[in-house]
């Protein structure tokens, strides 16, 4: 692992797909799902909140400026159920953006780990990839 390294300035896009599996939030009905992401807390972005549904299809792009010299190197992503009051977090993942970064596209699922690991609480398809200014 490399310590302190610093990326080109460019434009990081980020398409989120879909979710599958998400794990149930609801007592009755099933999730209104929506995700956050973000590469420090201070610019967070969302994709829109689905309604009911446990297998969302966003299909929405978001991009973020990557400054010279930055060294942020994961992506955040939050998935949250939207209750009548308040959410419940359905789980949570980062994806590391070295290889991106490097000129790889990442094209995969995202596993959202319950705790410790042990099983899953669905999985988010993204596409993310890095074009330096």
């Amino acid at each position: 692992m490399v310590f302190g390294r610093s990326y080109p300035a460019g434009v990081l896009t980020v398409d989120v797909f879909e979710g599958k599996e998400l794990k149930n939030q609801d007592f009755l009905g099933k999730n209104d799902p929506f995700i956050e992401l973000w590469l420090d807390d201070d610019y967070k972005q969302r994709t829109s909140e689905l309604s009911n549904t446990n297998n969302p299809v966003w299909n929405e792009t978001f991009t973020f400026n990557i400054a010279e010299g930055s060294s942020d190197s994961k992506l955040y992503i939050k998935v949250i159920d939207q209750d009548l009051i308040g959410t419940d977090k359905i789980g949570d993942a980062k994806v590391d953006l070295k290889d991106v970064y490097d000129g790889e596209v990442f094209d995969d699922w995202v596993k959202l780990p319950a705790k410790l690991g042990l099983n899953s609480h669905g999985e988010i398809h993204l596409r993310i990839e890095f074009a330096p200014n």
